[in-house]
């Protein structure tokens, strides 16, 4: 998903169109890459995660194979991106659902699935932009192609099994607390949206905002750097240290109560979600590391008070819903963020991302008060094995 947003100036410049364009062609894409969770996660509950994941694997890899050959073509492109983002839509809910029912320290097990998301977050601008200054764009749909093909290997080598108990819980076995999951969609919707407004503009606008920045590294290591290749760079050196948000996030669900956790860490966003509207260089790309490091460091314990707050034998609908508002509705993000960057000027993307992440403080505090008893941190109780026969 981060492949688009590494390339956006580079296409501005091939297709011929403005930047507000280009990041329009993407709209479908993250559309439907969070509309189609929750349907993903019905059919998942039915059918189990391992038919689902080798259906994302092979769909998300023809998709990015057919965005390689309609790079001179908005409407294919869209198409292609479209098709992409329906089939990436499937990781979520599975991926996750498999994790809340399989794995006993659940918060744990989310903050190690989010440091391997956030290494492929730091790999792909890195990689993205290292290819389209290789290559160009078409390189890198073709390498992501590849990469999403492989994953069908993987699910060959590394076959996934699904316990007996986890498919047969008993009603009286289930958790769930549905007032206070409404409350949580509220509040993960806005984070979804400051989420994708944030990471659909961070490439283009290092490379806007950085020009000091890559002047001075190409003088110490004297090459002509370009400003795509020092953008996409500091984007992926950001979601890698990211990963470290991801571990912290996790221990901290899995040892205190992780509604408090994810009101500090949002709130924790805030103030440099403000400064990057006026800050450049080297301050922009410390100010980023700051805000991301809490934005992806809150997710395993949105997460985790996902699994608590629903039932067990619903997890992977549950999921589904949630990436429903947050990718879903968070698409909208895409068309903001042009809106603002076309009618006003790019700064003020993080001056929207500031207030939204104010509005989202006060949705957390309302699941707070919601559930007064404190969500009791630590490990899941695992479901009771059923007999054989």
């Amino acid at each position: 998903m981060l492949v688009f947003p590494a390339i956006v100036i580079p296409l501005t410049m091939r297709m011929n169109m403005d930047m507000a364009g280009v990041l329009g062609l993407s709209f479908w894409m993250y559309l439907l890459f969070g509309c189609t969770a929750l349907p993903w996660g019905i059919i998942a509950d039915r059918w189990g995660g391992r038919a689902l994941m080798l259906i994302y694997y092979t769909g998300a890899g023809l998709s990015g194979l057919a965005a390689a050959l309609c790079l001179n073509s908005p409407l294919g492109l869209t198409l292609a991106l479209a098709a992409l983002g329906l089939f990436s839509g499937i990781y979520h809910p599975t991926g996750l659902g498999i994790i809340s029912k399989e794995i006993k320290r659940v918060s744990v097990g989310m903050g190690v699935n989010g440091m391997f998301g956030n290494l492929g977050l730091a790999t792909a601008p890195l990689l993205t932009g290292l290819v389209n200054w290789l290559w160009g764009p078409r390189a890198a749909y073709i390498i992501l192609g590849g990469m999403n093909l492989l994953g069908l290997l993987l699910m060959a080598v590394y076959p996934i099994y699904t316990a007996r108990q986890t498919r047969e819980v008993k009603k009286s076995e289930e958790n769930g607390l549905i007032g206070a999951f409404i409350i949580l969609l509220v509040a993960m919707m806005l984070g979804g949206i400051v989420y994708r407004a944030a990471t659909v503009i961070l490439p283009a606008y290092f490379e806007l905002k950085n020009q000091t920045l890559v002047m001075w590294l190409s003088n110490l290591i004297h090459a002509d750097l370009s400003q795509n290749l020092v953008a996409t760079s500091v984007t992926s050196l950001i979601f890698l240290i990211g990963m470290l948000g991801q571990y912290t996030g996790g221990r901290f669900a899995e040892r205190f109560d992780p509604r408090i956790g994810y009101l500090i860490f949002f709130g924790i966003t805030g103030p440099p979600a403000l400064l990057m509207a006026y800050a450049g260089n080297f301050m922009l790309v410390a100010l980023a590391l700051w805000y991301f490091f809490f934005l992806l460091g809150m997710q395993p314990m949105e997460n985790t008070l996902v699994a608590k707050f629903t039932p067990r034998r619903f997890h992977h609908s549950a999921f589904g819903t949630k990436f429903v508002m947050t990718f879903g509705v968070g698409a909208l993000a895409v068309k903001i963020v042009a809106a603002i960057e076309s009618n006003y000027y790019i700064e003020a993307v993080f001056l929207f991302i500031a207030a939204i992440s104010l509005i989202a403080i006060v949705a957390i505090l309302l699941l707070i008060i919601r559930t007064r008893a404190p969500v009791p941190a630590g490990k899941f109780k695992p479901a009771a094995p059923q007999p054989s026969g």
